[in-house]
């Protein structure tokens, strides 16, 4: 009886040993924004190897301004986010909210920002977010994305 107690227990609990990188597999695809003459992207690679893997580059007249390689890896204690942008050192952040629609990192000993938000909003949007302290004061940077049409 207690081996058949057990077996049930397991097979209720396999659905959340797949872990919270399955939660946010709805940011795997292209994602861009318009800005002034130019625009953002965002590409994610499926959840594999307990990981996602994600690259950004805004580009404006024609010109590579910034780019950005992001992995966010799942760890014992949650999701951890580690963006490495190209002007600026890399940064650590750990997950403070995962649901299967929005996904909060944090680490308030970084400079700016300290705080990184992704929310599906839509099958084909997706609302993204900087924030924290700037300069002694509170900042935001929002991004609106929609998913990019394929074969482009």
């Amino acid at each position: 009886m207690k081996r058949m107690i057990l077996a049930l227990l397991l097979l209720v609990a396999l659905p959340s040993l797949a872990g919270p990188i399955s939660q946010i597999s709805w940011l795997e695809g292209r994602w861009e924004m318009d800005v002034p003459d130019g625009f953002i992207e965002e590409t994610w690679l499926a959840p594999r190897g307990n990981s996602m893997i994600g690259v950004s580059r805004t580009v404006r007249a024609d010109s590579l301004r910034g780019f950005e390689t992001i992995i966010v890896r799942e760890t014992a204690e949650g999701l951890q986010l580690e963006a490495r942008p190209s002007t600026q050192p890399p940064g650590t952040f750990d997950s403070v909210t995962v649901t299967d629609s929005l996904v909060v990192f944090e680490n308030p000993a970084h400079d700016f920002p300290q705080r990184i938000t992704y929310q599906r909003v839509g099958a084909d949007s997706l609302a993204a977010w900087i924030e924290g302290e700037y300069e002694g004061e509170q900042a935001r940077v929002d991004f609106g994305y929609r998913r990019a049409p394929e074969g482009e």
